[in-house]
């Protein structure tokens, strides 16, 4: 055999690896618009309605061009580990709370800063201005567009002990907080003792009374019974840390202007209905809690809890001396 047939022969042999070389790449490109969401609460949850929304108005108003699917309930792992899928681009979205975040993403730290916020209304204006703009700024640096802030309630303190209107109510309290050393400073700074703890062992915590109280917002505090054995629920709304429905960058800048602003406006309006479905179940936890007995007290004056943070403030910034203006800003606004 001539090496001139040998050639062809290898030539001709070639052509279907070609071919399914190219119709892999075709096929790539047409299911590049078929885009992954992760949710981690499960279906007919506030943020999971809004989150389904968002995706079937992408849908519509690209004329199918980008189809999202949104796994509920964590299926894609944890918010952790979405988190870090996002910026690299593994999950194109997300509805995440900013309060994981802190660690890799410095600017989302400062919502959880007690008493930041003064109450809820004051966190939308602040999100949607200037505030978010900063925090969704060194989101975009670190891989993550921001889309729209949900509400996530304010996290507030009950106990089995007393109602608390004052910091000295707190004192010698035993109160369960999440593993961050923002929410411990927080409890020691009023007098109390500051028990980190998995939220799974929370409620034989109250019922055994290894804990004294826990604090959370009202549809978390109805929905795993610790009303049950925490009869006291005071509104002091200390910590307001919102969510984000998010946008890998790496998915981001494969859109095209249109797209990007189509994906814009579903995300705006996502926020404007979680926000809405939010006040709808705050309002029928609080209901279904009071009549099963619980005493809810609703702080007036939240000053003195926020004059006691001082030492917690000082130490946040002194650990992170770029964020003072940001966090000035948000102490500052009306």
């Amino acid at each position: 055999m001539s090496s001139m047939t040998k050639t062809v022969r290898k030539a001709a042999g070639a052509l279907p690896a070609l071919a399914l070389t190219a119709a892999a790449l075709v096929a790539g490109t047409a299911q590049a618009a078929d885009m992954r969401a992760w949710n981690i609460h499960p279906a007919g949850y506030p943020n999971s309605d809004a989150i389904d929304q968002f995706a079937a108005e992408v849908e519509e108003n690209t004329g199918g061009e980008l189809k999202i699917k949104v796994y509920h309930g964590g299926v894609l792992g944890s918010q952790p580990d979405a988190i870090e899928q996002i910026r690299l681009g593994a999950i194109d979205f997300g509805q995440f709370s900013l309060g994981p975040m802190g660690q890799s993403i410095p600017e989302t730290n400062v919502v959880s800063l007690p008493f930041i916020f003064k109450s809820i209304p004051q966190m939308y204006e602040l999100m949607d201005g200037e505030v978010g703009d900063a925090i969704g700024a060194g989101m975009e640096k670190k891989g993550i567009v921001a889309l729209g802030w949900y509400d996530a309630g304010a996290r507030s303190f009950y106990n089995s002990q007393r109602p608390i209107n004052t910091p000295a109510d707190v004192e010698g309290l035993k109160i369960r907080v999440m593993n961050n050393d923002l929410f411990v400073g927080m409890v020691e700074s009023m007098g109390g003792n500051a028990t980190p703890m998995a939220f799974a062992e929370v409620y034989q915590s109250l019922k055994t009374g290894v804990v004294d109280g826990a604090e959370n917002n009202p549809p978390s505090y109805d929905s795993v019974n610790h009303f049950e054995v925490a009869q006291f629920y005071s509104l002091t709304e200390h910590l307001i840390i919102p969510e984000c429905l998010c946008m890998s960058k790496v998915s981001w800048d494969r859109l095209s202007d249109e797209q990007k602003d189509i994906v814009k406006a579903a995300g705006k309006a996502s926020a404007e209905t979680q926000r809405e479905l939010w006040k709808k179940r705050e309002t029928e936890s609080l209901e279904k809690v009071q009549a099963a007995g619980v005493v809810v007290n609703t702080v007036e004056d939240k000053g003195p809890f926020q004059e006691a943070m001082a030492p917690v403030y000082d130490q946040f910034l002194a650990d992170n001396p770029d964020l003072v203006e940001l966090v000035d800003m948000m102490r500052s606004a009306d």
